[in-house]
């Protein structure tokens, strides 16, 4: 389950757009917002973009996206 605090953190730090976000991972803005609010599931190539959209470290990828 992704860690919404941590991402929408992560999102907000960098000045990004969910807008942008969305239009990079090739989904909706709306897609997006239910996916940060585990209404549905990152795709395996999403958490990959994402994690070069906003730079994130190994680590911190896993903490966003695959910690219980």
């Amino acid at each position: 389950m992704t860690d919404t605090k941590l991402l929408r953190e992560a999102i907000e730090s960098r000045g990004l757009k969910y807008k942008y976000i969305a239009e990079e991972l090739g989904i909706t803005p709306y897609g997006l917002q239910k996916k940060i609010e585990n209404e549905s599931d990152f795709k395996a190539k999403e958490i990959l973009a994402l994690t070069r959209i906003l730079g994130l470290s190994r680590k911190e990828r896993d903490r966003i996206f695959f910690a219980c």
